[in-house]
């Protein structure tokens, strides 16, 4: 309102997440015609994670010109479903068809689906709290 640059566009959309949610790609190309019950299905059984997780798991498709957000929201699940008109989705350079399985930052999605080259950019350093006790010795325990 103000001219502060700060109000959205028509057609913008902001998909606000935690930084304790994971975005997890399933790096093989995805038959994207499939729906709640059929990804939920292939998060078990290709990504071996739990689609209620809360967490937000990303399908392409084989061109890389469509991509499709699956997560567990309060009551039920959200697909978010994207296509491109022109061109094809940047991903990291990590996401590659060996990997069943890839996770992106959040940054790395909005990048995405921004049309955004993840590589292109730096992010500038953070400040992070520390973890907490239970935090640390789940991170040691994975590693």
């Amino acid at each position: 309102m103000g001219g502060g640059g700060d109000e959205l566009a028509a057609g913008d959309t902001v998909i606000l997440l935690p930084q304790s949610v994971r975005v997890y790609v399933a790096t093989a190309p995805m038959n994207l015609r499939k729906s709640f019950e059929g990804l939920s299905n292939e998060v078990r059984t290709t990504l071996a994670a739990d689609p209620l997780s809360g967490h937000v798991f990303l399908f392409l498709n084989r061109t890389r010109t469509m991509v499709k957000m699956l997560l567990w929201t309060r009551g039920g699940f959200t697909i978010v479903h994207k296509r491109l008109e022109r061109g094809r989705f940047t991903f990291p350079a990590r996401v590659v068809p060996e990997a069943t399985q890839v996770e992106i930052g959040t940054h790395e999605l909005a990048m995405l689906l921004e049309g955004l080259a993840a590589t292109s950019s730096r992010a500038a350093a953070r400040w992070n709290p520390p973890l907490r006790g239970s935090e640390i010795a789940s991170k040691s325990a994975a590693q």
